[in-house]
């Protein structure tokens, strides 16, 4: 069976990421995009704002997760996880 050609497909919630970048998490910056999930490089603390407005702090997340959320923003303070990336 041939490969499906994902290319021109919609982008639904339901579909995998496309995209991804670094996150320098901050105080007052939103992400260039909401995001679909971030990974976590380096153990620590996440604290984002949901895209639903709620402010969050994941603890104790472990080196390698990817937690599955609606981000907009990544928080500098209470975050202290490192290598973090935003897939959308």
């Amino acid at each position: 069976m041939a490969a499906t050609d994902l290319a021109n497909r919609s982008n639904n919630v339901v579909d995998p990421a496309s995209n991804a970048a670094a996150v320098t998490p901050n105080d007052s910056t939103d992400l260039t995009y909401t995001s679909r999930a971030i990974y976590i490089g380096g153990a620590g603390n996440l604290a984002v704002i949901m895209a639903g407005g709620q402010t969050v702090t994941f603890t104790g997340v472990l080196a390698g997760a990817v937690i599955p959320i609606r981000a907009s923003r990544v928080m500098s303070t209470n975050t202290t996880a490192t290598s973090i990336v935003a897939v959308w």
